[in-house]
């Protein structure tokens, strides 16, 4: 074992970019001005980076002559759309304060959300699927319906003054649509002078974290953050102004919003919306009619794409790179990702909301090994070290927990220093809570994270890997492993799975899988066999709602 220790830091090239967003919006317009931007093939939209920015700046001036000024916080809780882009840079050229609201929040998530951040101004899609967005606002501000636009004062949203609909109109709203009118030119004017006032490290954004181990905390990330975040994922893409995104992720997430939409404008590529949410049967024509070259995704995206009926007819020879993260990928499945999707250039990036979102990513020349066993090596411009229980640097191929240290990291939790000082150092080093190994070459693995090690019998058994062990069976699809309370062991291990289609499957065929190929503690006692997982917005597996029905199934005894 390399006895030096698990510390890596990334190149120093290429350097950082130290403009606001509003700023190196207007060089690359006028690099790509006639390029497309923007197509949102659900919408009939097709916009050229010219169009783009009259669009931004007339937004701007809209948001402007409403009263908001740099700072003041303005919420977006819609699905994807033009009006979500439109929306992400005039408020980056305003300084306003861009608070991203998940879609699948209802009325209390939403009422916790616009009061920890102190929204003054929300922009709302009329209903998304089953979600009705205004009757949720008017269930939480009935004042709403009469109240003048831009005047709204309701008692349990103190700090909401201004709504504006993406639909048709209703008594209290502005209409986005209005808000788009020509600005004139002293409009433009006042919005260039307000620009040059504007630093790069200013805070411009606010994301909630998933809040799967307690209430959402606001990760308030700047300019600076997300901007050189994007840039260096795109030159870790070897992205060009001849890429075409194609964008199946929820635009409120880290991962969309920065390495999709401003990993494209750092470039000049184009951004592609097949439809407002992940849409297998979209996705793929998307694809095939835009003649897209990149496609981001978690894995459960990616399963879907290669197991929907039209995959096989449909021509995806222009896809070239893309990059996958939110949870490991089986290898079998990276294979047909590469092969089948003609994704040769695929890379698999780690992070979290807190480092804007990347820190490590693999390199588009890695080979396959590295992609589906690591998460590459940290990205330039960063640090990183993996610590034990102390606090201290443990040695290459020593499991610990991950720290980031640099540009990316987030300038904290919104009005929250306790719980920022809880996850940044004196050191200034982010403690991410995975755990992770750094190996020789400076190759991450994530073996898990800190809360979801399962401790068997005084042994640690880290779930991801008796998942990538499960992955290979090959009637597996897909596979979630998770601890549950045991009276005898402490925890047992449960394994929830679902078959490729028409497989049948065992208890007792999966444990005979398992024994004498990994350790007896590793072995799931509890195997469960599902048509589905419960998935966040993002496609991620949410093990705390599977652990949650393990233990109402199991009972009081845990037997």
């Amino acid at each position: 074992m390399d006895s030096s220790p698990s510390y890596v830091h990334g190149d120093s090239g290429p350097a950082l970019i130290g403009d606001t967003i509003g700023v190196f919006f207007d060089k690359a317009v006028a690099r790509f001005a006639e390029r497309e931007a923007l197509v949102s093939v659900h919408q009939g939209i097709r916009w050229t980076y010219r169009e783009l920015q009259r669009r931004v700046n007339n937004l701007a001036a809209g948001l402007l002559r409403l009263g908001l000024r740099p700072g003041d916080r303005i919420g977006i809780w819609s699905q994807n759309n033009a009006e979500w882009t439109l929306t992400q840079f005039a408020t980056a050229r305003l300084g306003l304060i861009l608070v991203n609201i998940n879609p699948a929040y209802r009325g209390a998530e939403l009422e916790y959300a616009l009061n920890l951040v102190g929204c003054r101004a929300l922009v709302l899609s009329p209903s998304f699927k089953s979600s009705d967005y205004l009757a949720m606002l008017r269930e939480l501000a009935p004042e709403l319906a009469h109240a003048a636009p831009g005047q709204l004062r309701a008692a349990r949203l103190p700090a909401l003054e201004i709504v504006i609909g993406l639909g048709a109109p209703a008594p209290g709203l502005f209409e986005f649509q209005a808000l788009l009118a020509d600005a004139s030119a002293a409009e433009l004017e006042a919005l260039r002078q307000l620009g040059d006032s504007l630093q790069f490290d200013d805070p411009i954004n606010i994301q909630f974290t998933s809040g799967t181990t307690g209430a959402p905390k606001g990760a308030t990330l700047t300019h600076h953050n997300i901007l050189n975040n994007a840039f260096i994922g795109a030159q870790t893409l070897r992205f060009t102004e001849n890429d075409r995104l194609c964008l199946t992720l929820p635009l409120y997430h880290c991962f969309a919003m920065v390495l999709g939409n401003l990993l494209c404008l750092s470039h000049g590529a184009a951004l592609v919306y097949p439809h407002e949410s992940f849409d297998a049967a979209r996705v793929l024509a998307a694809i095939e009619q835009e003649r897209c070259t990149a496609l981001h995704g978690v894995p459960t995206m990616f399963i879907g794409l290669l197991e929907h009926p039209a995959f096989a007819r449909t021509d995806l020879s222009s896809l070239r790179t893309g990059i996958m993260g939110g949870a490991p990928c089986p290898v079998e499945i990276m294979k047909r990702v590469i092969d089948d999707m003609h994704l040769r250039d695929i890379t698999i990036a780690f992070g979290m909301t807190e480092t804007s979102p990347a820190s490590f990513q693999t390199a588009v020349d890695d080979t396959l090994e590295r992609r589906v066993g690591s998460v590459g090596r940290v990205l330039p411009h960063l640090e990183a070290k993996v610590v034990d229980g102390d606090g201290r640097v443990v040695p290459r191929g020593v499991t610990g927990e991950v720290c980031i240290r640099g540009y990316a990291v987030m300038r904290g939790y919104w009005g929250a220093p306790e719980k920022t000082a809880e996850v940044i150092d004196s050191a200034r080093w982010l403690h991410t809570g995975d755990l992770g190994v750094i190996d020789e070459h400076g190759y991450c693995r994530i073996v898990g994270r800190l809360k979801d090690l399962a401790i068997r019998g005084g042994e640690n058994v880290y779930p991801r890997e008796v998942e990538e062990f499960l992955f290979r069976h090959p009637k597996i699809e897909q596979v979630a492993v998770f601890g549950v309370p045991d009276e005898k062991y402490g925890e047992e291990i449960c394994a929830w799975i679902k078959l490729r289609e028409g497989c049948q499957a065992s208890v007792e065929e999966i444990h005979a899988f398992c024994c004498g190929q990994i350790a007896h503690y590793k072995i799931p006692r509890h195997v469960r066999f599902v048509e589905q997982f419960p998935l966040t917005a993002t496609g991620k597996i949410q093990k705390f709602v599977m652990r949650e029905h393990m233990l109402l199934e199991l009972g009081p005894d845990l037997r």
